[in-house]
């Protein structure tokens, strides 16, 4: 069982969100995006740590928006750890990461493929990668099946290019019949990792993922400020596992690959 409060997220059994977000967004109804909702909605549920991208730097000013991430990884530190978003059609983006995964709590990259309409195995991303790897980080790609960008097919061809880089596969392919092509990936990519955050994920995907896969290659992801992280926890937590493959999703595969970036 998870605990409430802010426990360390290196050494606690709380869970460890792997996929979150602050700010607002242009086509979604986000009732509050500030970082002091999100800690709050953490304490609540008993999360020890949320890793997060700043919205504004997925979509129109990555600059500004990981700027704002700073800020607010600085103001909750060990709570807030941050992905950078990689802008591929900022010229200065290589360069800018460079400074921004030597910054106190940033943890990994960010990419969006279908915001940037970008394919995630486009060149364009190649400096991302390799900073990870340089860099022993992570990186979150957005996923959906059937995307021009960034569908089981792009992970399946980035990730052997980077065996290094823990590579994880947001939302798994996003809707149900995706959850078979991520899987299939994962198969077949030792360095993809799936996560768990979707509005169409139902605790019965999640065991499926389990028996398939492994729960050592499964994190729990909310996509918390877009969705209700009580939602996305409450699947991990009522789903039909056993309790060693539940923590490992909650917190211990998450927390491998966080003591792998440090």
């Amino acid at each position: 069982m998870v605990r409430a409060g802010p426990p360390d997220p290196a050494h606690s059994e709380g869970a460890i969100d792997a996929h979150g977000h602050l700010g607002l967004w242009h086509a979604f109804a986000i009732p509050d995006g500030s970082a002091r909702s999100l800690v709050a909605m953490m304490d609540l549920c008993g999360v020890a740590a949320s890793c997060v991208s700043h919205l504004l730097a997925v979509g129109p000013d990555a600059r500004a928006g990981n700027a704002l991430l700073l800020e607010e990884l600085a103001a909750h530190p060990g709570r807030l750890l941050g992905y950078a978003v990689f802008n591929p059609h900022d010229p200065e983006a290589a360069p800018r990461l460079r400074d921004l995964l030597d910054a106190p709590g940033v943890i990994g990259v960010k990419l969006h493929p279908d915001v940037h309409e970008v394919g995630l195995d486009h060149p364009a991303y190649t400096p991302a990668f390799d900073l990870a790897a340089e860099r022993g980080r992570i990186v979150l790609a957005h996923s959906q099946h059937r995307s021009a960008f960034n569908d089981a097919r792009h992970f399946m061809a980035v990730a052997p290019r980077h065996p290094t880089v823990p590579l994880l596969m947001g939302h798994s392919g996003l809707a149900p019949h995706g959850y078979g092509p991520a899987i299939e990936a994962a198969l077949r990519c030792p360095n993809l990792v799936l996560e768990t955050c979707s509005s169409r994920m139902t605790a019965r995907h999640l065991v499926r993922f389990v028996s398939e896969v492994g729960a050592d290659r499964i994190v729990f992801g909310s996509d918390a400020v877009f969705l209700d992280l009580r939602i996305g926890l409450g699947r991990v937590l009522l789903a039909d596992l056993a309790e060693g493959d539940r923590q490992l999703i909650l917190h211990g595969t998450m927390d491998r690959l966080l003591k792998g970036s440090g």
